[in-house]
């Protein structure tokens, strides 16, 4: 899988909103590939989307579009300031349930020590953490150069996740988050979707 993280800084999240609907009902048929897009903007107008692709040449094929070219122009005009876009293959899907369906959405982006151990910790005891927060249906994470990732995390609703950040985790899932926050470096940043907007074909 390859996958494009874009953020920006937006005004009136509802005219960028419109604009991924366009793009999804008259250009994502033109795009073979798309795998789907997650995206929306935080209270304070931080944008995020992830749009996720089958392969790089896939998404390449999608930006040489005529069509998609002038559709980015006329987007990218509803953003303050720059845009940025980061391009991975580094890519790992983790899916307990139907992440279109989910009524909130958290993206953390951040930089770890060892990404490779945090893969690790990330794929273990799968049963046990689906247990312990069935409010999480799934997450991508993406990771990108030193050690820098960004992470979406799919839930069913905020207050089920809310909730579920208060519970106390077995000792087995505590000392993984533990292992897992010692390889952060810094404070990582955190994107909340109140009100996600989740695309497929």
């Amino acid at each position: 899988m390859f996958v494009q993280v874009i953020r920006g800084q937006v005004t009136d999240p509802e005219q960028v909103q419109a604009a991924f609907d366009r793009w999804s009902l008259q250009l994502a048929a033109g795009a073979p590939g798309w795998l789907g897009t997650t995206a929306g903007v935080t209270g304070d107008g931080r944008f995020v989307a992830l749009a996720r692709f089958e392969s790089e040449e896939a998404a390449r094929r999608n930006s040489d579009r005529p069509e998609q070219d002038q559709w980015w122009v006329e987007t990218a005009k509803l953003f303050a300031g720059e845009v940025i876009f980061r391009d991975s293959s580094d890519v790992t899907v983790d899916v307990n349930g139907d992440p279109g369906k989910a009524g909130f959405v958290q993206v953390m982006q951040g930089r770890g020590s060892d990404p490779d151990r945090a893969r690790e910790l990330m794929a273990q005891n799968p049963d046990e953490w689906a247990a312990f927060r069935p409010d999480v249906i799934g997450s991508v994470t993406v990771g990108h150069e030193g050690g820098a990732y960004t992470m979406a995390m799919y839930f069913t609703s905020e207050q089920a996740a809310r909730e579920g950040e208060r519970k106390q985790p077995p000792p087995q899932l505590k000392a993984q988050m533990d292992e897992m926050s010692q390889l952060i470096i810094g404070e990582p940043e955190f994107l909340d979707l109140g009100r996600p907007w989740l695309y497929s074909p």
